[in-house]
């Protein structure tokens, strides 16, 4: 899930004018909604890949159709992320003025928006008409009856749905697509996680040369996580130190609290290659290690045809305490994701394998440690190493989707309302801007505009990667997940005892199996789910182990000969 409560982006400084719980709430009268009020708004919205005339038709369309709820009070809320600060503190104002529907755009934390919706979907009690929520619920969304698809807006035509709206032209459609091909949320924010590193430092002639010496082959961007343990023992325990600061090869945390979570849920056992083939997520094994038959999770321990206690999920968290413990800043073992994700912009952190492209704003904020003089970072995100059990076909890695949420229990006229802002927000005469500021791409169109790509040299690969296949590779939690509010603290309870409470890797990883199991068994007993979960019977994890696919048996050799490449190669290798 999206995680990025950051006290230093553009917008969020708002959360200290406005509280923890943050009402935006723009109000316009009907009586300035129209034309002339889209035509006053035009002038923020002068990055767009449609022309004036073509945004200004989108804008009486919206006029028109908003004409049956003019007058009415409109209630969304979304999780404090910089283009959710944007919508919240412009668009929101701008759709006011524009349509006469006065919209309340609520900004809280990321845990309280799943709170607010999960409770209206299981009470039924109307709390808001709209939910920007991350795609990860999808497996949830799809099972349980309560959403109102998107789908269903899209056949009503166009007295509710914009013309040009373009479907298609969204990238993340995909993951908020169910098995049953019904699309259940609109796209609106989209961050990838990805390889971030000192260009600057992997450039020069000495370190390269010194790098080469001890390990036989080029300090470059890491292909396999083989490369980035030698890169992180390289700088940690060879460099020590550049121009007179300590440096270090790693950066991550380990305290064990709900953002120890997604820093593994978030696609870790992918990176490692734990689940199957297939895209945007494995078949029929996850990167969850959750195995389905057809549509019905059947289980997550090896015994029941699961892997998430597999031997290439105890390989993954091997990994990440050994890195952690050898490797990371002093300290690291009991920060937080907050404590954690200001380390690499102080200028002492060689490489990162688990960075969020949300932070690309904060990284690039002229006079900080990793920015150039010029304005330019000196540093680069690129595709992230893959781990020994990895295979071509698989994801590689996370990508965050914020996407529109309705509910079937609120009332039709409201949905329609807020709707009509779901669109407005995502719309081509907003979308690129809304990119620009808050660098969480949604559409193809803008992604490959030549205002975007005019960005380049900015924003450290970012404009790269989203233009190139690469991005296809990295997906959110899918749809083998079957409730995701209640299964993913399951992460955080026990994987984390790794690193505080003394077990090995493979103690934790049962824990985890264990706890995803019984929530499996739970939801079987639920009525009235769809696709409910139906748990093999246990059999013995040799008996899975010698089966073609996920789980997979124990490798030989989880640490084969590091490779490294350069970034035009790295970008290319997935296309």
């Amino acid at each position: 899930m999206s995680k990025l409560e950051l006290s230093n982006l553009t917008f969020a400084n708002l959360a200290k004018k406005f509280g923890s719980f943050v009402i935006v709430g723009l109000l316009a009268s009907n009586a300035y909604a129209g034309v002339e009020e889209a035509k006053k708004w035009l002038g923020e919205f002068d990055k767009s890949t449609l022309s004036k005339d073509q945004q200004m038709k989108e804008l009486e369309w919206f006029v028109n159709a908003a004409k049956p709820y003019q007058g009415m009070t409109i209630r969304v809320v979304s999780e404090r992320v910089d283009t959710h600060w944007y919508e919240a503190s412009v668009l929101a104002k701008a759709f006011s003025e524009i349509t006469g529907i006065k919209l309340i755009h609520e900004i809280t934390g990321e845990d309280d928006v799943v709170k607010k919706i999960q409770t209206q979907m299981t009470k039924g009690i109307k709390l808001y008409d709209g939910y920007i929520n991350d795609s990860d619920l999808i497996g949830t969304h799809f099972r349980s009856n309560a959403i109102y698809p998107i789908s269903d807006f899209l056949k009503a035509g166009d007295k509710v749905t914009l013309p040009t709206l373009d479907i298609k032209d969204f990238i993340g459609i995909k993951f908020t697509t169910g098995p049953d091909k019904v699309i259940y949320q609109l796209p609106d924010q989209q961050f990838a996680n990805l390889y971030w590193y000192r260009a600057d430092w992997f450039a020069r002639p000495d370190l390269k040369k010194k790098f080469k010496e001890i390990y036989g082959y080029e300090l470059d961007i890491p292909e396999n996580w083989s490369a980035y343990e030698d890169i992180a023992e390289f700088f940690t325990v060879h460099v020590k130190e550049i121009d007179g600061v300590k440096v270090y090869g790693h950066s991550d945390y380990g305290k064990k609290d709900p953002s120890i979570g997604w820093r593994f849920s978030d696609a870790w056992l992918s990176m490692a290659g734990v689940g199957d083939k297939g895209l945007p997520n494995g078949l029929p094994v996850d990167e969850w290690g959750i195995r389905v038959d057809g549509c019905n999770p059947v289980g997550a321990s090896v015994e029941r045809g699961g892997a998430a206690n597999s031997p290439g999920a105890v390989y993954a968290l091997k990994k990440f305490d050994t890195w952690l413990k050898k490797y990371a800043p002093p300290g690291a073992e009991k920060m937080n994701f907050s404590e954690a994700g200001g380390l690499p912009g102080k200028g002492n952190i060689a490489q990162q394998i688990f960075w969020y492209t949300a932070f690309t704003a904060a990284l690039t904020k002229e006079g900080i440690p990793v920015v150039n003089a010029d304005g330019t970072p000196k540093w680069r995100m690129a595709p992230s190493p893959h781990g020994a059990y990895w295979e071509k076909g698989m994801k590689l890695g996370y990508q965050d989707a914020g996407s529109w949420t309705f509910l079937k229990t609120t009332p039709e006229k409201r949905r329609n309302a807020a709707w009509l802002y779901a669109q407005f927000v995502t719309s081509k005469t907003v979308s690129l801007k809304k990119t620009i500021v808050g660098l969480t791409p949604i559409r193809n169109s803008d992604i490959m505009s030549s205002q975007f790509t005019g960005m380049k040299g900015k924003l450290g690969g970012l404009v790269e990667f989203y233009q190139s296949k690469a991005r296809e590779l990295w997906t959110p939690t899918g749809t083998n997940v079957p409730d995701y509010p209640s299964m993913s603290p399951a992460w955080w309870r026990t994987v984390p005892k790794v690193v505080s409470e003394g077990l090995n890797a493979q103690q934790s990883m049962d824990e985890l199996a264990a706890y995803l199991d019984r929530e499996l068994e739970r939801l079987s007993k639920v009525k009235g789910l769809k696709c409910p979960p139906k748990l093999n019977k246990k059999t013995s994890a040799e008996n899975w182990l010698k089966k073609p696919g996920s789980p997979k048996a124990k490798l030989e050799n989880e640490k084969p000969k590091g490779k490294t490449y350069s970034y035009d190669t790295a970008i290319k290798t997935y296309e």
